[in-house]
């Protein structure tokens, strides 16, 4: 699949209680060297005075009813820093929060009944740097024929030069009969899974694969979904000269043995979601995963926590019986 010129781009960008990072997020965005056509804002029902700020900043021009019941939408213009070019800016204001997964699942549904071509994902922390988007573009732009580009991602760091732990692309040997390492000399890696910090897709591949599912909330959504791409017989691309800065608190990874209390309730998420990505694939492999997490799980909990061990085991164990009758609809 080859992009073409006169396709379309539209960012979207996933918003909850963190208006500051977000409107550093939207100026990256404005600042592109390569200019979006539009960009997709879902505010996940944020109480911060997100849309206020919005306003202020002259992003909005009306703030949404405070007795929302369904989701709010108003598009504005704004401008590229660089050349002045048009920029849609289509606001979207939740009725409550859905998490990471709905607020994906709204906004690249919503933007591809638009029409928009490409999509390029991500949070509301994510900063990009001026040629990211242009130098995603330009390597799928040469992608040699014969390859069926599902995704392409980019090159995550923390502070510096760090990597982020958190948005390491998922790669093995052999994906869809490719070698990892096939397409090195041309700066890019073929990848089975990547998260949604910076993540282009095309239309057409949401056609045939669908969209994120909404109820996994947050935490396994985007590896469920590019997982997808995947077994739909597409290629992973991650390109190396594309950068954007995930501008987290601390440079961490998933770890149930070590997070703080305060991250407890994602767990739940977490060991639900991935219960239930090992019933797509089939009963017997769910119920091994499933005994093994409410046995081994709970064990290694209990051994390796230095604190809070009841409640985080409390936390698995609720997740793991909810994943027994947690069955949503792809769509």
């Amino acid at each position: 699949m080859q992009a073409n010129e006169k396709e379309t781009v539209c960012a979207i960008v996933v918003t909850y209680q963190r208006k500051e990072l977000l409107l550093e997020c939207l100026q990256a965005l404005r600042s592109q060297e390569e200019p979006l056509d539009a960009i997709y804002l879902v505010d996940n029902a944020s109480s911060d005075q997100t849309p206020e700020t919005l306003m202020e900043k002259r992003y909005l021009q009306n703030l949404p009813p405070d007795d929302l019941k369904t989701p709010w939408e108003k598009t504005s213009s704004i401008h590229n820093s660089i050349d002045g070019r048009s920029i849609n800016l289509h606001y979207m204001r939740m009725p409550r929060n859905t998490g990471g997964s709905g607020g994906f699942y709204e906004g690249l549904k919503r933007a591809r009944e638009k029409g928009y071509d490409w999509f390029w994902l991500m949070d509301d922390d994510t900063i990009p740097s001026e040629h990211a988007l242009q130098n995603l573009t330009e390597k799928v732009k040469r992608l040699p024929s014969g390859y069926r580009l599902g995704f392409a991602c980019s090159k995550v760091i923390w502070e510096g030069k760090a990597i982020h732990k958190m948005n390491i692309p998922q790669i093995q040997p052999i994906t869809n009969g490719l070698p990892f390492n096939e397409l090195e000399d041309e700066g890019m890696l073929i990848v089975k899974g990547a998260s949604f910090v910076s993540l282009l897709i095309h239309r057409d591949v949401v056609g045939k694969v669908g969209y994120p599912i909404r109820q996994l909330f947050i935490w396994g959504d985007d590896i469920e979904y590019t997982g997808r791409i995947i077994n739909a017989g597409y290629i992973g691309l991650y390109v190396r000269e594309s950068t954007v800065r995930h501008k987290t608190k601390d440079n961490y990874q998933v770890n149930i043995f070590r997070d703080t209390p305060e991250n407890a309730w994602k767990y739940y998420y977490d060991v639900r979601n991935k219960l239930f990505m090992e019933k797509q694939h089939g009963l017997s492999r769910y119920i091994s995963a499933f005994i093994k997490n409410i046995s081994q799980g709970n064990l290694k909990l209990a051994r390796k926590r230095k604190s809070h061990k009841l409640k985080f085991i409390w936390t698995n164990t609720l997740a793991s019986f909810a994943s027994l009758i947690f069955n949503p609809h792809i769509k």
